[in-house]
């Protein structure tokens, strides 16, 4: 079910580089973000300056301009473009707690870029282990209203609406099974226009796989109630979640340790035992850098089990 398995999905946003920028992807915890290397003095003028990567402060450079700026709307940009490394960086060193304390300083802003970055943050928090389940609960339903926010703000964001699709599942969670299968279309077509944005954003590509997959596996109480929904229930199969989650793993290879238990799912879906196996093998030796990589960890080795 839709709802279900998105729940534990958890999205890694790859940023694009600015054009004529070089890109550097941080690994770890599986989670990725991009930033200009080529940040010069002349850049100051036009109201950039260079940071140094990931910190919380000023380049010297950057300090020293940023006291003889008198615009401030070169200040609000300077602050955006620091406050938003920080938190690509936290993020990347998979620091929820700090990464959600520093954007809620912004949660009434006007930015899409801050607000679909405090969806994400809220719901990372609400998966943390040992979260109370109240406060799980809060944080669910404040992540699904920033990111609402975010898209109200910019409908050209693609992310804003791939955490819409991934909030509103969430949300789905608290509201029952006819709630999660009637929202089920609308997830469908915010990861659509997230790809139709950015057709390069392997974690978009992977949410619509795990959508397909939750279709084709659905049970058959469940489907009985997605045919007292809709006139034509949402259908999908193991070939066409295959085709997205080969796609995420083209776009981005080796990118997320739940896209290679998933390949694994599918072919065993599929009955090739085969690929299942070389994929499975796979999740279950990629690096545990999270609670999530180690959960994969697990069922990878249990499904090889079953598999002999």
């Amino acid at each position: 079910m839709a709802g279900i398995v998105l729940r534990r999905c958890v999205s890694r946003t790859l940023l694009s580089a600015a054009p004529g920028a070089k890109g550097i992807r941080t690994r770890g915890t599986n989670r990725y973000y991009w930033t200009s290397l080529k940040r010069t003095a002349t850049a100051l003028t036009s109201g950039r300056v260079a940071f140094l990567l990931g910190l919380p402060t000023l380049s010297c450079l950057g300090y020293e301009t940023y006291h003889r700026v008198q615009s401030s709307a070169v200040v609000h940009a300077l602050e955006k473009e620091e406050v938003l490394e920080q938190a690509d960086y936290l993020y990347s060193s998979a620091e929820s707690e700090k990464l959600y304390q520093l954007l809620l300083n912004y949660k009434d802003s006007d930015e899409a870029e801050f607000l679909w970055r405090l969806a994400r943050a809220s719901r990372d928090m609400a998966v943390l282990p040992n979260m109370e389940a109240e406060r799980k609960k809060q944080l669910i339903f404040e992540g699904f209203e920033y990111a609402k926010k975010a898209l109200e703000k910019d409908e050209k964001c693609f992310a804003a609406h791939k955490w819409y699709a991934v909030c509103l599942s969430d949300v789905g969670e608290y509201e029952g099974v006819k709630v999660k299968i009637g929202n089920a279309y609308i997830i469908r077509e915010h990861l659509e226009k997230a790809l139709e944005l950015n057709p390069k954003d392997a974690t978009s590509l992977h949410i619509l796989g795990h959508w397909c997959f939750a279709f084709a596996e659905l049970p058959w109480y469940q489907r009985k109630v997605a045919a007292v929904i809709f006139s034509t229930p949402p259908t999908a199969t193991y070939e066409e979640a295959l085709q997205f989650f080969l796609k995420a793993e083209e776009v981005d290879p080796n990118f997320y340790s739940k896209n290679l238990l998933m390949l694994g799912r599918t072919y065993m879906g599929m009955n090739d035992k085969e690929k299942a196996l070389l994929f499975l093998t796979r999740a279950k030796e990629y690096p545990a850098h999270t609670q999530e990589d180690r959960e994969v960890h697990g069922e990878a080795v249990d499904l090889l089990k079953k598999l002999g």
